[in-house]
């Protein structure tokens, strides 16, 4: 048997997403967020779901990992709520 070394990337693309609209598994309080200058989520978040636009923070839930990255190292409390998302929703891991 052969095991292939994906790159981060490609190993990202293999998985599958249910994106369950409108039902956020996790919210992140943008004022919260604006207060914020060590801007961990950005540098963190192994899907990089977090980016800054116009000196704001957005966050994007659909391609949401589940790691939890995110909510252990807000240090000012942005990540208001973070849970699994419902069943049959959320990240499916495959191999290529």
């Amino acid at each position: 048997m052969s095991i292939k070394r994906l790159t981060p990337e490609e190993a990202l693309s293999a998985d599958k997403f249910n994106v369950d609209e409108g039902h956020p598994h996790i919210i992140v309080d943008k004022t919260i967020c604006a207060r914020c200058t060590d801007r961990a989520c950005l540098v963190i978040c192994p899907a990089r779901l977090y980016r800054l636009k116009d000196g704001q923070i957005s966050f994007e839930y659909a391609g949401c990992l589940e790691c939890g990255t995110c909510r252990v190292m807000c240090s000012e409390g942005g990540v208001t709520s973070w849970n699994y998302p419902r069943a049959t929703f959320g990240i499916t891991y495959r191999t290529s």
